[in-house]
């Protein structure tokens, strides 16, 4: 048979464009760098908003929307602000036909227009912390496009919190890291993502401190995936955000902003992908089961129309493919692509021995099975599935990781697409310099164990060095 896509193998990046294309994720939008994400891909979006809205609702945040037009003042008054957006800002001059009083900038992010309203709603310690939220798109004008990953707009959701310590402010940009991104990202997307510090160079223009969330995609390279970040008291003083303390004293707020966006679904592909398509871990996937009917033949259509009933009473999300005027092969293929994570074949000589035959995606094995047995059956390939997903892709990241000494090894095995792990101590601000310079990146740091610091400056600290999208 003909192949389909590209080999991941033979080209990473046309293999990449294809699927997209072919699955029927995402295209091309008609100005340069934005993207029409389609409905296959964009449902699947939608249950990365779903899992991750409900994570972030536990953690106190409420949701509001905030304008996608922002005064260009206001990105001003935060320096390091305005100096990191800069090149990638989209401004409008005019309106209605008129040159505008003051150019306003399309919404790159949210932290200062997000501060002009903290400012008019926190009075005292009483209204803090005050947990915001909000899903929207946002422009960055972007050089090097490429779909999902980094495009000219994105959809994305941003959180934007205010604290009365630096100590509370600390403890929910942590928060966020590992109880709604991590554990998402880990649980959902199957991705054993490495949390970690950015060092000053790569950190959020005007955050005191960013965490991070690194994936490795299937070519060896990174992927940031999501970002909370210490803004300390930088655009609570540019944009006056100050409160009543206890002791009556006037302060200003601590604040924090985080975020994550449909860069996840384009790691989602480039982790779990193979050769045959996409792989969606069961937790993220909109469809989880499709019952197929191969042809027609007696009992069957309606045999296939309850077996997807009987799915559906147990709470799989499960779709009914009966279009037998189209080939089943091709049918076959199409699933494959779009990742479904199993596929439930009902054909007339199958089930005229009480038998269907279950099909998984992760491995491509067939198996048949008992009519009656299916739904358990189905329910318990699934949640092996999503572990199996995710136990590949660990198995794929500690092997392509490689433990080095110096800034030069670190290097050469980033640029053979491995991720190195490297001395902080030794490579420091001059070796990240050095790195940069070959295309390469800290992208974070983690203590000997793994876990995450609380600071630059600790001693024993590792930087995972790589090379990323």
């Amino acid at each position: 048979m003909a192949r389909v896509l590209t080999p991941r193998s033979e080209d990473f990046p046309r293999w990449y464009q294809e699927l997209l294309a072919k699955a029927e994720l995402a295209d091309n939008g008609p100005v340069r760098g934005t993207m029409v994400i389609r409905p296959a891909g964009y449902a699947i979006w939608e249950r990365m908003q779903s899992e991750m809205d409900e994570r972030i609702k536990a953690a106190g945040a409420q949701n509001a929307y905030f304008p996608l037009l922002i005064p260009e003042s206001y990105l001003r008054r935060e320096a390091q602000h305005v100096e990191g957006f800069s090149p990638e800002l989209a401004v409008v001059t005019h309106g209605g036909g008129k040159p505008l009083a003051e150019p306003v900038v399309v919404r790159p992010t949210s932290e200062t227009v997000i501060g002009e309203y903290l400012a008019k709603w926190v009075s005292s310690y009483r209204d803090l912390p005050l947990l915001l939220n909000q899903w929207a798109n946002v422009v960055r004008w972007e050089l090097r496009p490429r779909l999902l990953l980094r495009t000219t707009e994105f959809l994305w959701q941003e959180g934007h919190t205010a604290h009365a310590t630096q100590d509370d402010a600390r403890r929910y940009a942590r928060r966020i890291l590992h109880d709604v991104y991590e554990d998402f990202m880990r649980t959902v997307l199957a991705m054993p993502v490495v949390a970690g510090r950015k060092t000053a160079r790569e950190r959020f223009a005007g955050a005191t401190n960013t965490y991070t969330l690194e994936g490795m995609m299937g070519d060896g390279k990174a992927l940031q995936m999501g970002t909370s970040h210490e803004l300390g008291q930088n655009f609570a003083k540019a944009f006056d955000v100050v409160f009543s303390g206890r002791s009556g004293t006037r302060e200003h707020a601590w604040t924090t902003s985080w975020g994550s966006s449909t860069r996840m679904l384009g790691g989602l592909i480039m982790c779990h992908g193979d050769d045959a398509g996409l792989r969606v871990p069961p937790r993220a996937a909109a469809t989880q089961a499709l019952v197929t009917v191969v042809k027609e033949g007696e009992g069957v259509p309606r045999a296939a129309a309850r077996l997807r009933d009987e799915l559906e009473a147990v709470g799989v999300r499960v779709a009914l493919d009966d279009r037998v005027d189209t080939p089943f092969g091709r049918r076959a293929v199409d699933a494959e692509l779009k990742g479904f994570p199993v596929r439930i074949e009902v054909g007339p000589r199958d089930l005229a021995a009480g038998n269907v035959v279950l099909v998984r995606r992760f491995d491509g094995t067939k198996t048949s099975v008992r009519v009656g047995a299916i739904v358990k059956t189905v329910v318990e390939t699934l949640a092996l599935d999503q572990q199996a997903l995710y136990d590949a892709a660990l198995a794929r990241r500690d092997a392509g990781t490689v433990e080095v000494k110096t800034t030069d090894d670190a290097i050469a095995a980033a640029i053979a697409g491995k991720w190195a792990r490297v001395p902080w101590s030794t490579m420091g601000a001059e070796g990240e310099t050095k790195a940069n310079g070959e295309g390469v990146t800290i992208r974070c740091l983690v203590r000997q164990d793994g876990t995450v610091p609380d600071a630059e400056d600790e001693p024993g600290l590792v930087a995972v060095v790589a090379r990323a999208y």
